[in-house]
């Protein structure tokens, strides 16, 4: 599933969480690569902390709780918990290789502030 655009059109819902195909791409290499592939899911949450005030958290998991929201791209689960899913609701996933470095990078319209690095948000 590509990503285009995080805009939202009037009377719709945003979506939970999208993924880049690149994400979702280097998501399903990375899982690859585990023993226990085929039961793993990558947990996307928010924590308070980080310099802004918050910090995203991302890691695969082979848990998933009843009250976890679960959207699936190609063979990628992306599980989140109900606390998280109102901080990342229209988010969106993406994985660059660059010249300039690789990583994962959230664009997320809910954020009134980023740090420097990225990696937290209020």
């Amino acid at each position: 599933m590509s990503v285009t655009s995080t805009s939202i059109s009037i009377g719709k819902k945003p979506s939970l969480i999208n993924l880049t195909d690149a994400a979702v791409a280097k998501v399903s290499e990375l899982i690859s690569r585990e023993d226990d592939a085929d039961s793993l899911v990558l947990r996307v949450a928010v924590k308070p902390g980080g310099c802004s005030g918050f910090s995203y958290d991302m890691y695969f998991d082979t848990e998933v709780a009843d009250d976890d929201l679960v959207v699936t791209f190609d063979e990628v689960k992306v599980v989140v918990d109900p606390a998280s899913s109102e901080h990342l609701k229209g988010s969106t996933l993406d994985y660059v290789d660059g010249l300039n470095g690789a990583g994962f990078s959230f664009t997320n319209p809910n954020a009134s502030r980023t740090c420097g690095c990225g990696s937290s948000f209020s």
